[in-house]
């Protein structure tokens, strides 16, 4: 079978809804669940600095009230992004998610923050190759 080498960039959702790092936990928890965002950017001053998952926020939304009373995007989110190339083949982000055990990757071109791939995303890929594969 011939390989296919196909850019991040065509499976990655775009400029995706950001938070200020002073979001509550509270209204996080909310905008998650109205909207059904798994991962959300979070800012400051308008440049990226973490990105939160579902998870993330229901770890500490399982704190006992008193304790996660004041909590914001900046206590929870992960700071230590992993960052990768528009450019990069799809096989390359997913091994990188696979390795580092995580949903999700921040893409940037030419050095700005343009999206995020994460596993559902991946897994479309998958799919839409697979069936234009079949036909």
């Amino acid at each position: 079978m011939k390989q296919l080498i196909v850019p991040v960039e065509e499976f990655t959702t775009p400029d995706p809804v950001s938070i200020e790092e002073t979001m509550l936990l509270g209204d996080l928890l909310e905008l998650m669940n109205r909207e059904g965002f798994r991962h959300l950017p979070v800012v400051r001053e308008g440049e990226l600095v973490g990105i939160i998952s579902d998870r993330d926020v229901r770890l500490f939304a399982g704190m006992p009230a008193a304790d996660r009373d004041g909590l914001t995007a900046a206590d929870i989110m992960t700071e230590d992004l992993l960052m990768i190339d528009a450019s990069m083949p799809l096989d390359e982000a997913a091994l990188k998610m696979s390795a580092n055990k995580v949903s999700s990757l921040i893409v940037q071109e030419e050095g700005e923050f343009m999206g995020i791939f994460t596993a559902t995303d991946a897994l479309n890929a998958l799919v839409e190759i697979l069936r234009g594969v079949e036909q």
